[in-house]
């Protein structure tokens, strides 16, 4: 009799605890909601949005050199001491200088220099794809890591409170004379260590939901489960045809290689002529002192101009010119090998990613034929020790595999759908456009920006000044972690 309505009672513990962990108040957080709060308000993201702002200056500071320029120069002129022999040396002296030059021919440095920042702006763009690819994965994985930590923290309280009950039930047995006092120990033992499994459960689940917070900017509120992910593929050739197709890494090498051969031809124009006109005015006031004596007789302002054609040849300069084409060319070479490297790192991640979600799935699969399995196996050995055909120590062990069986498909979840969204990204397909995301207003557009400034030759033209746009986190109480009972020091 003591032993069935024990095993009435493990049974209620168990549901209770399912039921406490399948609650939630009436706002619930969702993964399309993390990843917007990230796409919003993540520091790397924003700061990579600012960088790529940064180099889209790069295409009118390279244009500068090839447009017109106008400098005006004034300088006043005191003569404090002057020679014994100049009885006509003028006092004072004011002299304005205009002076405007418009280039014609730089020897192809402008154009390549302009062709080369264009380039560093594609791969900054695609560089900006990358990095919001990498905040949604690291998202992804941060939200799946809080709902396995909550369901691994579930099932340790769960558990603590399925030995206690045990305990409770070994210790009425024992009191009858039907368990013997090494029972009660072994069911003291497994309560103790499922108690330590708690605290460090209690623990991860903290820290999980910290890194959450770092990366989301906000608390996670009893997380929902994610949605499937979109355009995932059939087979790993699918897979790595497309991330050699719109993977932002390989995209942002390759640009960048071909910004480095715009390089060199910009170090090689180093030893062409260059070709500009010229135009140039002064005017020159003397203040009446010019002349001393005869002042009177001279002229103390005048204004003079001239125009002309300026051609410059470099014959020698030392070897720089060449040095630098050198130096280029061989930054060019690094950059190739480097879309290389790229490509044998996007195949391999790719390739591993897939393999992975593939493992996870089938993981998957046994996992919860082994929950079954275990579920089934316990309720026969507590059958079996009811009426004496298994021990205690039957009965614990049976709990802890099924709980193992748990926490193994609770993990395999976790990391089939975070190995899937880490494949769409390494396809070039985890985006803020490729997942449909509302970030409540138009997605960014790194373009919008590059239009903005490209053109712009005013030197007065200025943005606000900065401030930041990401959230902080000072203010967010840090979480709490409870599951089943407090648990005292040295309890």
């Amino acid at each position: 009799m003591i032993a069935r309505r024990n095993s009435k009672r493990i049974a209620l513990v168990g549901a209770a605890s399912i039921l406490a962990l399948g609650s939630a108040p009436a706002h619930a957080d969702t993964l399309r909601e993390a990843l917007v709060a990230a796409y919003n308000t993540n520091p790397t993201l924003l700061s990579e949005r600012a960088t790529l702002r940064a180099t889209d200056e790069e295409v009118p500071i390279n244009r500068a050199p090839g447009l017109p320029s106008l400098n005006v120069t004034a300088t006043h002129i005191e003569f404090l001491r002057q020679s014994a022999n100049q009885f006509t040396a003028p006092v004072r002296n004011l002299g304005v200088n205009a002076q405007a030059q418009v280039p014609i021919y730089s020897g192809g440095a402008v154009k390549n220099g302009i062709r080369a920042a264009k380039e560093r702006v594609a791969a900054g763009q695609a560089n900006l794809r990358a990095t919001e690819s990498s905040v949604f994965s690291q998202t992804v994985a941060a939200y799946m890591d809080v709902l396995r930590t909550e369901a691994l923290a579930g099932l340790a309280a769960n558990q603590v409170e399925v030995l206690r009950v045990n305990l409770e039930a070994t210790r009425d047995r024992f009191e009858i004379g039907d368990l013997t006092l090494t029972d009660v120990a072994q069911s003291e033992s497994r309560l103790a260590v499922a108690e330590g499994d708690l605290r460090n459960a209690t623990s991860n689940l903290i820290g999980a939901q910290q890194t959450y917070i770092q990366l989301v900017g906000q608390a996670p509120i009893a997380l929902e489960a994610p949605p499937p992910l979109p355009g995932l593929p059939d087979n790993v050739g699918l897979a790595v045809d497309s991330a050699l197709k719109n993977n932002p890494d390989l995209l942002a090498a390759k640009e960048r290689a071909d910004a480095a051969a715009f390089d060199t031809k910009v170090a090689g124009a180093g030893r062409l002529p260059t070709i500009g006109l010229f135009a140039n005015g002064d005017y020159s006031n003397f203040f009446g002192t010019l002349g001393g004596p005869i002042a009177a007789d001279l002229i103390q302002a005048e204004t003079t101009a001239n125009a002309g054609i300026r051609v410059t040849i470099p014959l020698y300069q030392g070897g720089l010119p060449a040095a630098r084409q050198r130096q280029a060319g061989a930054r060019e070479s690094a950059a190739l090998e480097n879309v290389i490297a790229t490509e044998r790192n996007i195949i391999a991640q790719t390739r591993s990613a897939y393999a992975s979600w593939q493992a996870s799935n089938a993981v998957i699969t046994s996992s919860q034929a082994a929950v079954e399995a275990a579920e089934l196996s316990l309720e026969g050995v507590r059958a079996e020790n009811s009426i004496g055909n298994r021990t205690i120590l039957d009965v614990l062990n049976a709990e802890q595999e099924l709980l193992s069986a748990r926490a193994q498909l609770v993990t395999a979840r976790r990391n089939a759908y975070v190995a899937g969204f880490t494949l769409l990204a390494a396809m070039g397909r985890a985006e803020a456009r490729d997942l449909n995301l509302d970030t409540g207003g138009p997605l960014y557009d790194p373009v919008v920006n590059y239009e903005r400034v490209r053109g712009k030759s005013w030197d007065w033209d200025r943005d606000p000044k900065p401030a930041p746009q990401s959230t902080r986190t000072v203010d967010i109480e840090p979480p709490e972690a409870s599951f089943g009972p407090q648990l005292a020091p040295g309890e």
